[in-house]
């Protein structure tokens, strides 16, 4: 990402500001929203990009081999720019290697997958258990050297008094059914 003069300019002056806190005018703090506004845009832009360079990568990946120069250059691309080799990739390069870049790519795109899958592997694996520090007697107590305190009994609790001998009531009882409606008198007629 590439700075103007001027935005060098707000950002400098925002640094200063966040190193030594000082009341700021109301147009520098325009000036660092415009900034903070271009930085998200740009970020926003190297987000699609990203996408679309993926999505590119993945299109000439399925029309190989006739597409092998495109599918490699785009690979190049994706991976100086952090792209994760996928399988898929591994074995389109495995069917290339005949080429020369193919075969490089393909050694590298092997080293960065077996980083990435270490790196996962020791991510999921949990590290030493440690002691509970909020409960009586982790570190924190044997650091405090204070007693750890005594748990309080809890109280029995009452035993529910015995249930009535009435029965349940049934539906019917609780809900009584509905009457008819009668209709009004003046439906009625005089015979």
């Amino acid at each position: 990402m590439a700075f103007s003069a001027d935005e060098l300019r707000v950002l400098r002056r925002a640094l200063a500001v966040a190193l030594h806190p000082a009341p700021l005018a109301d147009a520098d703090v325009q000036d660092c929203l415009r900034l903070a506004g271009s930085v998200d845009e740009a970020a926003r832009e190297a987000s699609r990009l990203r996408t679309f360079l993926l999505a590119d990568l993945a299109r000439y990946r399925t029309a190989l081999p006739g597409s092998a120069r495109g599918y490699l250059e785009l690979l190049q691309d994706a991976l100086a720019a952090g792209y994760d080799p996928q399988p898929d990739d591994l074995m389109a390069l495995r069917g290339l290697r005949a080429h020369p870049v193919a075969a490089a790519l393909l050694e590298r795109c092997r080293r960065l997958a077996e980083h990435s899958v270490r790196t996962r592997l020791a991510a999921a694996t949990p590290g030493p258990r440690t002691r509970l520090l909020a409960f009586p007697g982790g570190r924190a107590a044997a650091d405090d050297q204070k007693p750890a305190p005594k748990p309080t009994p809890k109280a029995e609790p009452q035993p529910k008094a015995p249930r009535p001998d009435r029965p349940i009531p049934t539906p019917g009882e609780v809900f009584p059914p509905r009457r008819k409606p009668t209709p009004p008198p003046a439906a009625r007629a005089a015979g």
